[in-house]
């Protein structure tokens, strides 16, 4: 079972082998990733844990994302999964919108986050348009609803295709707190959407809160 946008368009990016001009019907799992839906993977496959950088916060739902190596700034919104247990995305008419996971962790909580956003819509570039640009070291920044902004560092963006996507690498948790950001990536074709997955792992550094 893979995960699952809703229903859309999308504009053929610059790395498409399809004219950039092009709208085309796109396949329903481009942006969300391929492999199974999160926290319901396959028997869990044990992972080294890995030393915390900061103790693990409270629930809060995130309100805005921000990462600055790629100027972004964005506000989330909450994602449920549907029916048959595949993730959604932002609405496709509101490109600069971040999908946040609102069954899993929050930023900053123990576990593994999950962010989502669109690469691309039928109207031009959406808000992870740039996500593969993303660098070791880079800093993401989440707002949450507390008043405090849980502060990750980047630990390396990968692309993964769709039938080779890393369930337990991307989901499974590590022993600290984490965040995933999700969108398309690779190639595009008419018939079968994006080949791939572009994926951005990050880990918990610092914290900072609202001045009174």
């Amino acid at each position: 079972m893979t995960f699952s946008l809703v229903t859309g368009v999308v504009w053929a990016s610059s790395d498409s082998p399809e004219d950039a001009s092009s709208v085309t019907a796109a396949r329903g799992n481009d942006a969300a990733g391929g492999g199974a839906p999160p926290f319901r993977r396959a028997p869990h496959t044990p992972q080294k844990a890995v030393p915390a950088s900061h103790a693990p916060l409270v629930h809060s739902r995130p309100v805005k994302v921000s990462i600055p190596a790629i100027f972004i700034e964005a506000p989330v919104t909450g994602l449920a999964l549907d029916k048959k247990g595949r993730l959604g995305a932002p609405p496709l008419s509101k490109p600069k919108l971040v999908g946040w996971y609102g069954k899993g962790p929050s930023p900053g909580e123990a576990g593994t986050s999950l962010l989502v956003g669109h690469r691309d819509t039928a109207t031009g570039p959406a808000i992870f348009l740039n996500l593969n640009a993303l660098r070791k070291g880079d800093t993401v920044k989440v707002a949450r609803a507390d008043k405090r902004t849980a502060v990750f560092t980047v630990d390396e963006v990968k692309t993964y295709t769709k039938d080779k996507f890393p369930d337990d690498k991307v989901y499974g948790p590590t022993g600290r707190p984490e965040l995933r950001l999700l969108t398309c990536g690779g190639r595009f074709d008419k018939k079968n959407g994006y080949s791939a997955n572009v994926v951005a792992f990050a880990h918990l550094t610092s914290l900072k809160k609202k001045a009174a």
